[in-house]
């Protein structure tokens, strides 16, 4: 699953307005400032904040909201 360079360097969390990076097997978008990781499904990045997953959760192996 690859992003588009340009895409990805104009997507900003929409909670914090910060910048947002690929987590380690780019199936998400993690804000640091938020700590929080927008999902990517079907490589489509998933940018609502009711979506978001805590980043201690997605460590855990979350990847959709309940």
């Amino acid at each position: 699953m690859t992003l588009n360079q340009e895409l990805l360097d104009i997507l900003a969390c929409p909670k914090c307005k910060g910048d947002l990076d690929l987590v380690g097997n780019k199936d998400g978008l993690k804000c640091a400032g938020c700590a929080l990781v927008y999902p990517i499904r079907e490589e489509i990045p998933v940018m609502l904040i009711d979506e978001a997953i805590p980043v201690q959760d997605w460590d855990k192996g979350v990847r959709e909201k309940k």
